[in-house]
């Protein structure tokens, strides 16, 4: 809008004084919900294109692992760590964070 290409997570709209949150906004928050400052970024691997993922380890030990689902249909996963699995469960187009 002020001739930059870069997309801006909030917008305002000057006719009606609005401001408008685009999906960066709500992305953003979700990660500093999860990943703490100091927080290091972990190798992660998806067996399928549907899903991107990534994981940090926070500086407590706590290690997140947060997966979105690009499809339109839910999708039934096995998130290993370690020698531990678990199955989950994601929702088509969200994003979602796993805490261990």
């Amino acid at each position: 809008h002020v001739g930059n290409f870069c997309f801006a997570p909030v917008h305002f709209n000057t006719q009606t004084k609005e401001l408008v949150y685009t999906p960066i906004f709500y992305y953003i928050g979700h990660f500093s919900k999860f990943v703490k400052p100091n927080a290091k970024r972990v190798s992660t691997t998806a067996s399928r294109n549907s899903l991107l993922t990534t994981s940090f380890v926070n500086e407590n030990g706590q290690m997140a692992t947060i997966v979105m689902n690009k499809t339109n249909d839910e999708i039934k996963y096995k998130l290993y760590v370690g020698t531990g699995m678990t199955e989950v469960v994601i929702k088509p187009h969200a994003m979602q964070t796993i805490v261990y």
